[in-house]
């Protein structure tokens, strides 16, 4: 009796991450995980993960190779332009990078704002 071999995870995971709400979620677990600590080659990988996912299948191999280059570029930059840089990046991938309250910090009187969305950058 043969044991069954098991898939891969990779392809896996890239068709899961089709699914634009489920790569945003991907992402959101990966920014929130770190705990301020985020590992730069993590995040890497997690954005093109999606980008494999989102982006490459819509895209001539020219198109795909020069949105590759531009996120190594904004992930290399430091300052405030690389949030906004970001916010671009996913955007072309149908994506919005957004604040939002978190939830062990919650205002409790009635006028909070509450889990709304308190800011969205780059999408104007």
């Amino acid at each position: 009796m043969t044991m069954p071999k098991s898939l891969p995870y990779h392809p896996y995971k890239i068709s899961n991450l089709k699914d634009p709400a489920h790569s945003a979620g991907y992402l959101r677990e990966i920014l929130e995980e770190e705990k301020g600590d985020l590992e730069l080659g993590i995040m890497r990988k997690a954005l093109r993960d999606v980008f494999e996912a989102l982006g490459q299948p819509n895209m001539y191999a020219e198109e795909a190779s020069l949105h590759l280059e531009k996120l190594d570029a904004l992930l290399s930059q430091n300052g405030s332009t690389t949030i906004y840089a970001l916010a671009h990046w996913l955007k072309v991938l149908g994506l919005k990078l957004t604040v939002a309250v978190h939830e062990g910090e919650k205002a409790e009187d009635e006028g909070s704002v509450g889990g709304a969305e308190l800011a969205e950058v780059g999408n104007v």
